[in-house]
């Protein structure tokens, strides 16, 4: 029989992997790699400070400085995403997550779409954006021009499914802002074909790396990919199998960390939109279901959220000049200075000067 995982040791199993107990020395474009992305299609704050919860002294020029040296992109991944990736990963990860950009377009867009020649509509839409990198209502405009009494959005839409596109800076700049405007991976980062050939194996790998011990239907939620069970299969013999409280199956690498269901851990602020909380079918190793409307609304947004003894206990944002935060139910002092220092590393991150405001809970 399989040794049961319950849901605090699933969660300190995640926070660790996470790197949300402790803090690390870590590279910018190593932790982006670990972590397989960041989600980022709110600009530009979130990855930055999903890094900042990470990584000890981060700053956020280096991370800017990999968006400007082409060393990073923000290109629709898992889900479909826009996520926040190295150049080699935006390469590799593309063609295997195509699948997942395929199935949306046949719906709502594709039936906007009907006897289009994708091809055609692809080749027309590189020409364009290779020319300059244009926003999604521009390009749309554009090819409505040529493919006529089509929408223009959904013309848009095709482009992005049929293409690799990045948006370029200063979109993602810390400090800056600007359109998401999009050119080509091909022409964005020099070259069409990553380092290694892409494998939905190593794929299933770094996210038991990053997200485990997980389920099939855990990994399959955080790509938006099917049929992953088979995948897992072919790597059983090299991992170790748990079960969760409810019977699933859950696979790991075997010399992953799997603290122990009573380490203490810190409060963290975590960001909006992290993969944290987006990347389980079964969330509640941190997200309590009672509070999942809470955080996760209904047109999408993710609000950043407080982790208090490795479960999400409130929310939390930086609006203009200070850190505010509120409680799910009430927390104690001792929390509160916790949160209190954590909102003051946040604003001092931010460069700003305003209070950590915690509402009464």
């Amino acid at each position: 029989m399989s040794a049961v995982l319950g849901r605090r040791a699933l969660g300190r199993a995640l926070l660790a992997r996470q790197h949300l107990i402790e803090r690390v020395d870590l590279p910018v474009g190593a932790m982006l790699e670990h972590l397989v992305g960041l989600q980022a299609q709110a600009a530009p704050e979130p990855p930055y400070l999903g890094l900042l919860a990470r990584i000890d002294g981060f700053r956020p020029e280096p991370l800017s400085g990999l968006i400007e040296r082409r060393e990073a992109v923000r290109v629709a991944l898992q889900r479909g995403t826009i996520h926040l990736v190295t150049a080699e990963d935006c390469l590799e990860l593309r063609p295997l997550v195509q699948p997942v950009l395929d199935r949306a377009m046949r719906g709502n867009w594709g039936k906007q779409l009907p006897g289009i020649d994708y091809s055609a509509l692809a080749a027309s839409a590189r020409k364009l954006v290779e020319a300059e990198p244009l926003t999604f209502q521009r390009l749309g405009e554009l090819l409505a021009e040529e493919f006529t009494g089509l929408p223009a959005a959904a013309l848009a839409q095709a482009a992005r499914s049929e293409l690799t596109l990045v948006q370029v800076p200063p979109r993602g700049l810390w400090g800056r802002g600007g359109p998401a405007a999009h050119t080509t991976a091909e022409l964005w980062l020099g070259r069409t074909a990553p380092a290694q050939e892409p494998s939905l194996e190593r794929l299933v790998l770094r996210y038991l790396a990053a997200f485990g011990p997980a389920s099939a239907a855990d990994v399959q939620k955080w790509c938006g990919l099917t049929g992953l069970a088979a995948v897992l299969k072919r790597l059983a013999p090299d991992l170790v199998r748990f079960e969760d409280e409810a019977g699933r199956t859950l696979y790991d690498l075997p010399d992953a960390p799997r603290p122990s269901a009573d380490l203490a851990v810190p409060v963290r602020l975590v960001a909006p939109f992290d993969n944290l909380i987006l990347s389980h079918a079964d969330r509640t190793r941190v997200l309590p279901e009672e509070y999942r409307p809470l955080v996760m609304t209904q047109n999408g947004l993710v609000a950043g959220t407080v982790l208090v003894d490795g479960l999400v206990a409130g929310q939390w944002w930086l609006d203009q000049d200070r850190v505010r935060v509120r409680p799910f139910a009430p927390w104690g002092s001792a929390v509160d200075r916790q949160v209190a220092a954590e909102g003051r590393r946040v604003l001092e991150f931010a460069g700003r000067e305003g209070p950590v405001e915690v509402q009464a809970g």
